[in-house]
């Protein structure tokens, strides 16, 4: 069950803004083993709002609060010659809808990010949505 913040005054909070957000990013990439980030490789972290319309009509999403990250890029097992005019692999976290997430579930604000970014950090390795949900139900 989820803890109650009764320390802060929530009255006059405001939600995390895009820097806080790649701050929360960055400290759980950070907090992740070491052997995990040097497999990573290079590798960018995004914070938006929204994703772009694009995206949203390229997925076939009913609404932008549909996503919460993507990886864009090649996967890892497919990058070994680089193509010309490739972009580097990328991490986008989408900071309105994973507030709402935040909102509706049970979780902190930092373990969700943390999550959202392990899942897209797979999507990196080459790993499909279906690989995660049977690594994370074989964790369980």
């Amino acid at each position: 069950m989820a803890k109650l913040d009764r320390t802060g005054d929530w009255g006059a909070r405001m939600a995390p803004s895009l820097e806080e957000f790649e701050s929360l990013a960055l400290e759980a990439y950070a907090a992740l083993p070491d052997e995990f980030r040097a497999l990573s490789g290079e590798i960018r972290f995004l914070i938006a709002d929204f994703p772009e319309d694009a995206v949203v009509e390229e997925m076939g999403l009913e609404s932008p609060f549909d996503i919460l990250g993507l990886f864009e890029g090649r996967p890892l097992g497919e990058s070994d010659v680089p193509m010309t005019f490739e972009m580097p692999n990328r991490i986008l976290l989408y900071r309105r809808p994973i507030l709402d997430y935040w909102a509706e579930h049970e979780e902190t604000l930092g373990a969700l990010v943390t999550h959202v970014l392990i899942h897209e950090i797979g999507h990196h390795f080459g790993l499909s949505d279906e690989d995660m949900e049977a690594l994370e139900a074989g964790a369980d």
